[in-house]
């Protein structure tokens, strides 16, 4: 939920961001390695202090995966450094899955890893003296890693620029600040839905993460107190860069965590943390532009564009098979529930928070879509790659477009969404439409490591079982 209205009048921006993108598709080696010797060399004058730099990779959980080094190292990630692909093929409890085959049946290979220009950032907690940086792998082939998240944004974005589609996203990100542990809960911090009052202790780790996203250069356009006390959501600044913008997210998430750490509280990105608490969501607002930097979405009259309405008929059609990557493990799916806007069906609806894609209240220049299904735990960049699908097949397919939400009569005419993640990973697996996007082998190995961690779940005997009495 959120009273932040997302515009997307950026006609600069978006003409700076398709020369990039153009500049990045041809860029060679020696220019990567002299731009990023550059981009150090910048920091450090920021930043003279550095001691250590944290590098990373996103992993399929969008748990961010690597090591410390010293600073004394960080130009030689110039020529790049070396990961396990078995990086790709962790568990949430950080297991390399022999299932999947990339882990000891063939060796741990590593695989060269080149830094991503732009993510060198000081650290949360010790901005003067440690700074992070994000990582990219390659394959033997030294292309793109089909495995990494990141890359498979990547592609799935350039099929959209092929077509002189500009998706622009903003995003909102749920969470709940908490007690570490239960025996530190006293009295809970009681707030409301869209409070400005927040406690002077939790008021205080607020302005902590805004400031430090701003001095790592993340746009916090608002901060709300959501429905459930301790929950807050954190909105992202609209942009075309949607590459960055997940860079953002897995960032943001992790400087969260380490304040609130600091500050004895737990910081908790659960989909359904409290079975009796509103769950956690990560929301996208989309709109479209051309290569004109016009909105695809807009309409001169006061009705929804069939450019929108061919977007939302996509999206519709793939959603109960994407839920598999919406929806990542077995926790997500205690968020569909009634209550607390929750989608449960696949539907639409004009200024309407019960829907999986509402069209929120805009101008006829601003219309836009907000996407309502992925939780707080979804890895951003496979989300929004999903969206991307969803958008780019109902631009080009001639789809039929579904009645809106309260326009639905017929029984057979609601498309509900799988309810756990068994059967969700089955109808994933049998969409030809988001495994001929996602690639086989991507989508091969992802349901691998999820029935892989449901199963360890599913396989633990809970303390409710060993307490019946039969």
């Amino acid at each position: 939920m959120s009273a932040v209205l997302v515009e997307i009048n950026h006609p600069s921006a978006l003409k700076k961001y398709i020369q990039t993108a153009i500049c990045n598709n041809e860029i060679d080696g020696l220019t990567l390695k002299k731009r990023f010797i550059e981009e150090v060399e910048t920091y450090l004058k920021h930043y003279p202090q550095t001691q250590h730099v944290d590098i990373y990779l996103c992993d399929l959980n969008g748990h961010l995966r690597g090591k410390r080094i010293d600073v004394g190292c960080l130009k030689n990630l110039s020529k790049g450094c070396y990961f396990p692909l078995s990086i790709y093929a962790m568990s949430l409890d950080g297991k390399v899955i022999e299932e999947t085959g990339l882990g000891k049946y063939i060796g741990e290979p590593d695989h060269l890893c080149e830094p991503v220009l732009g993510t060198l950032k000081p650290h949360a907690l010790e901005p003067e003296t440690t700074a992070q940086l994000l990582l990219s792998m390659k394959d033997d082939h030294q292309q793109d890693c089909v495995f990494e998240p990141r890359n498979m944004l990547k592609k799935i974005l350039s099929q959209l620029h092929d077509k002189s589609y500009f998706p622009c996203l903003a995003a909102e990100v749920e969470f709940y600040l908490q007690p570490l542990s239960e025996a530190d809960e006293v009295e809970e911090s009681v707030s409301q839905c869209f409070d400005i009052n927040t406690s002077d202790h939790y008021q205080n780790i607020l302005n902590e993460i805004e400031a430090v996203a701003k001095r790592q250069r993340i746009q916090i356009i608002g901060i709300v107190s959501e429905s459930s006390s301790g929950q807050y959501e954190i909105n992202l600044q609209h942009t075309t860069d949607l590459l960055s913008l997940c860079d953002q997210i897995m960032l943001l998430k992790r400087s969260i965590k380490q304040i609130a750490n600091k500050h004895g509280l737990r910081a908790n990105f659960l989909a359904k943390p409290d079975m009796h608490k509103a769950g956690s969501g990560m929301h996208f607002h989309m709109s479209l532009l051309d290569q004109h930097q016009q909105n695809l979405f807009s309409s001169a009259q006061e009705n929804i564009s069939d450019n929108l309405l061919k977007a939302v008929s996509g999206l519709l059609l793939l959603m109960p098979d994407s839920m598999a990557i919406l929806a990542p493990n077995l926790n997500s799916f205690r968020r569909f529930k009634l209550g607390h806007h929750v989608p449960l069906e696949a539907n639409w609806g004009l200024n309407n928070r019960n829907v999986a894609i509402r069209i929120p209240c805009s101008d006829q220049e601003n219309q836009r879509l907000e996407y309502r299904v992925a939780g707080a735990d979804c890895n951003p960049y496979l989300a929004v790659a999903i969206i991307l699908i969803g958008t780019l097949h109902g631009l080009t397919q001639g789809l039929d477009i579904p009645k809106q939400a309260h326009q639905l009569k017929l029984k057979s005419e609601h498309v509900f969404l799988p309810t756990e993640q068994m059967q969700a990973l089955q109808l994933f697996q049998a969409n030809s439409v988001l495994i001929e996007y996602l690639g086989k082998d991507f989508a091969t190995l992802w349901c691998t490591l999820k029935q892989a961690e449901y199963q360890s779940v599913y396989s633990q005997i809970t303390a409710i079982e060993k307490s019946w009495d039969i």
